[in-house]
């Protein structure tokens, strides 16, 4: 949300080269959360391998180690490991926060893969993409986000709501007609789906919290990642047959490891876009907009893994009419630039963080708008640093050898447009992420 240009106390304001205009950092919120939808769409893919006889304990396993490797180097690449602990060691209590949300995400992360396996990539995306129903809810009863908005905004979020509820319902009823479901399996699949939906919808209340706080999103994810492995393996041994099984699982499918790490570290991409599209738009506007990546799993789905190959028109035009709902509704709550009375009640939603967590509110005002400090801003990395990331890049290297296309269907030529797409939106968010804000 940017409020970089008020302040709820006239002694509080900004000299003016400080001040970002709020058109500027809306835009780059859109363009934050475009580019997380294209990569978030892209790292379920990997979770197609499920079709050849891995556990979805596994399989999540594996996805969480490659976001690990992938959370660790990233920042460290971008800022160093020292600009990281500044900023934890600034805010410490955002530690339990990004842990909490971390351990969220693990268990949504499981469901999903339980929801892919039951009702298809096609039809399990936008069922849990009603996270952003769950956002918008914790955004306005804890954060005042839409408090003061125009009517025209309030309206495009009430039917971006609607539209979301309706295409989910259109989705669900095209699984429960035998179009594309597994028999008995088809309402687990639902429910794991919506338990994803909900467990996603409120990981981000710790997310607003940190950028309420001026953490920058790199550090935030930094700590975040130790919940979700620390979750994830607890889950897979207690969960999925016990340590010693999930060995012999893991050794079994040594020759696939490395398309699941693949799928975490595209996770990891698409992720900070979101990160970034939460700190400048907030819940209610970044989350739908990033949740477009239904756009983009049922490109993967359809055009890549042929799930629509079989259906019958009437299946077709419901997920085709579902997804389209959906993504317009998203788009109309996300086009819903906040007006200066919205602004205005972020704002003291901020300085009522600053002062909870003894903060200093100009400082934080500044890194919510993309502006930091001069002392953090000349950090340097270390050559340590470089290591980290030397060992990040040798841990996929290791991975690859050996490994094999999976047996499964695939259009390649469909693979590689969307391939490019994804390089192409990576040189634009970063690009512009880099010019703005430094990836601040």
């Amino acid at each position: 949300m940017p409020i970089a240009t008020l302040s709820p106390n006239p002694t509080n304001s900004l000299p003016d080269a400080k001040k970002s205009p709020a058109r500027s950092m809306h835009l780059l919120g859109v363009v934050c959360g475009i580019a997380a939808g294209i990569w978030l769409g892209a790292s379920e893919a990997p979770t197609k391998l499920v079709d050849v006889g891995l556990s979805p304990f596994a399989i999540s396993l594996c996805m969480v180690a490659g976001v690990f490797t992938a959370r660790w180097s990233f920042p460290t690449l971008l800022r160093g490991t020292g600009y990281v602990y500044h900023d934890l060691r600034a805010k410490p209590h955002l530690i339990v926060w990004a842990i909490l949300a971390g351990a969220l995400w693990a268990v949504a992360n499981t469901l999903t893969v339980y929801a892919i396996r039951d009702v298809g990539l096609t039809i399990a995306f936008p069922l849990w993409n009603t996270n952003c129903l769950v956002g918008l809810l914790w955004g306005r009863l804890l954060f005042r986000e839409l408090q003061g908005a125009s009517r025209a905004n309030i309206a495009k979020v009430l039917f971006g709501t609607c539209a979301i509820i309706v295409s989910a319902i259109m989705l669900g009823f095209s699984v429960l007609n035998g179009a594309g479901g597994h028999g008995a399996r088809v309402i687990p699949g639902l429910l794991a789906a919506l338990g994803a939906s909900f467990l996603w919808g409120t990981m981000y209340v710790p997310y607003r919290k940190a950028y309420l706080s001026g953490m920058n999103p790199l550090s935030f994810v930094t700590a975040f990642t130790v919940g979700e492995l620390c979750t994830m393996f607890l889950l897979a041994v207690t969960l999925g047959g016990g340590l010693h099984h999930l060995s012999g699982e893991l050794h079994s499918a040594r020759p696939v490891i490395f398309w699941l790490f693949l799928g975490g570290f595209c996770w990891v991409i698409g992720d900070l876009f979101q990160q970034y599209a939460t700190k400048y738009l907030g819940i209610g506007r970044g989350i739908p907009l990033s949740n477009t990546n239904q756009l983009w799993g049922l490109a993967w789905g359809a055009l890549v893994f042929g799930e629509l190959a079989n259906a019958n028109l009437q299946h077709k035009l419901l997920v085709i009419a579902g997804s389209t709902i959906m993504i317009l509704g998203a788009l109309a709550i996300s086009t819903a630039a906040a007006s200066a009375e919205e602004m205005e009640s972020t704002a003291l939603a901020l300085r009522r963080e600053t002062d909870r967590y003894s903060l200093n509110y100009d400082e934080t005002l500044l890194a919510m708008s993309g502006i930091e400090d001069d002392h953090r801003a000349g950090m340097k990395k270390q050559w340590w640093d470089y290591v980290i990331v030397a060992g990040a890049v040798v841990i996929f290297a290791v991975l690859l050898r050996g490994t094999h296309i999976p047996n499964l269907k695939m259009n390649f030529h469909w693979m590689f447009s969307l391939v490019v797409l994804l390089v192409l939106s990576l040189v634009a968010g970063a690009g512009m992420l880099w010019r703005k804000t430094r990836f601040y």
